[in-house]
């Protein structure tokens, strides 16, 4: 039973996939020609804000699921009331009196610290470069912004030369190499740096083996990627035989968009040990808590990027895994990966998946995070049986940066006992969603540690 869902998944995904690579590419469209007689802000907002940020699920009304965490319209007509003049809800940013947009200003100007591609412009943390889900702004766009911030910032007249905006390039900002543990705190891996080609998904593995020549401990994972990633994530393998060469990308799509079977095959050996949808993420465990690696334990490192762009892009990634004395180490973690593949939701339509997950030991949950794709809403994660039946652990609203919440009680759950997802989808396109490994497809899990 378990052979015959992985085969029907292999070809759902292999025909949703492809057709989900092509319905990408058809609904790209270039720029609308600039009109030589508008002015400054209307230029921005067309070319920018309306094409790249109000869109449904990032910041064009404030029904989007994302409007609490950001507090920011930028539809046409709303946006430069939104942005001139007031403030960020980032916390760094608050702190540091930015005001999304201030006149004359645009190094205490939040929108341009969020855009620019410069290495090392700013040095709070100030999220993802945008925007998100694959596209990125020319170096004249951003040029053209910061030019209008310095020239007053009004909403009328024509300030900033039309010339600005000739700079095709893609501002997108190089990956700064992360310094690996110090020797004896851990190890380092990496993906090297590789082209994502216009309009195209790539999503890739590498198997690297890690360094140790005895078991250690790992209880912190420090993850930097290209701001264009949709997801790095860290497997081991449920079988060791028959293993993938070291060192050697296996894409999951052909260079035509259709799925690399033998590579979705492999897939199925693999088992979650850690990872983030966040470009940089810093994931630690409790104290005493880790999880352990054998000596040369084979690893493949997953990392997924889009590019909606017409230019080509590039992908970086590294991953630092920090180790503790066996002596401090008090339980050793596993790994949640709790899958609802059975989602298919409507065209224009908003529809609610609900699946318990059941457990037949006793098990301590130490940490939580979810995973969907940009039609994700809503994450709610619940306890399942018991005296706590039913109670909320955790909830996350903003898909690209979902919450990674660790309990510093664990969450006891009984023989019998589990974890129910309770997901809602929005589905805001004119084609019917579900399960599958494109940005354009929805997933459905919950990934996490217990011991």
């Amino acid at each position: 039973k378990e052979l015959m869902r992985h085969l029907h998944i292999i070809s759902v995904v292999q025909i949703e996939g492809t057709l989900c690579i092509s319905a990408c590419k058809k609904e790209s469209s270039p720029t609308a020609p600039i009109n030589p007689t508008a002015s400054s802000f209307d230029v921005i907002q067309d070319q920018i804000l309306t094409t790249n940020c109000a869109i449904s699920g990032c910041h064009s009304s404030t029904s989007d699921g994302t409007f609490a965490q950001h507090g920011l319209v930028l539809a046409k007509g709303q946006a430069y009331d939104y942005m001139v003049g007031k403030r960020s809800k980032n916390a760094e940013a608050a702190a540091m009196n930015l005001l999304l947009v201030k006149t004359f200003d645009a190094d205490n100007s939040f929108l341009f610290h969020k855009i620019t591609c410069q290495a090392g412009h700013h040095s709070g943390n100030f999220g993802s470069q945008m925007p998100l889900g694959g596209k990125v702004l020319t170096k004249g766009q951003v040029e053209f912004v910061k030019q209008w911030i310095i020239k007053v910032a009004e909403e009328t007249g024509s300030q900033v030369n039309l010339s600005v905006v000739d700079d095709k390039s893609a501002c997108q900002s190089e990956v700064v190499p992360l310094p690996a543990p110090p020797a004896g705190e851990g190890f380092q891996l990496k993906i090297p740096q590789f082209d994502i080609v216009k309009q195209f998904e790539r999503e890739l593995f590498v198997r690297q083996n890690t360094p140790n020549t005895t078991p250690v401990f790992v209880n912190r994972m420090l993850m930097r990627g290209g701001n264009n990633s949709h997801h790095f994530l860290v497997y081991t393998f449920r079988n060791q035989t028959g293993l993938p060469p070291v060192g050697t990308i296996r894409d999951i799509r052909n260079p035509d968009g259709s799925i690399n079977l033998p590579t979705l095959a492999q897939m199925q050996n693999h088992v979650y040990f850690g990872g983030s949808m966040e470009a940089e993420k810093d994931v630690r465990l409790p104290d005493g808590v880790a999880l352990r690696l054998d000596a040369n334990t084979p690893l493949d490192l997953n990392a997924h990027y889009f590019n909606k762009t017409d230019l080509t892009l590039k992908g970086e990634n590294y991953v630092n895994f920090y180790t503790v004395p066996a002596s401090q180490v008090q339980h050793i973690a596993g790994t949640l990966d709790l899958n609802n593949t059975d989602i298919a939701v409507p065209a224009g339509q908003k529809r609610t998946f609900v699946k318990n997950f059941t457990f037949n030991n006793l098990t301590r949950v130490i940490q939580l995070t979810s995973h969907t794709h940009r039609l994700g809403e809503k994450f709610v994660i619940r306890i399942f049986g018991g005296p706590r039946n039913g109670e909320i652990i955790y909830e996350n609203t903003d898909w690209e940066h979902p919450l990674i919440k660790t309990f510093t009680t664990p969450i006891t759950l009984q023989p019998g006992q589990g974890l129910t997802s309770e997901v809602t989808f929005n589905n805001t396109t004119n084609k019917t969603v579900g399960f599958g490994l494109t940005s354009e497809d929805e997933m459905n899990i919950i990934f996490g540690y217990y011991y």
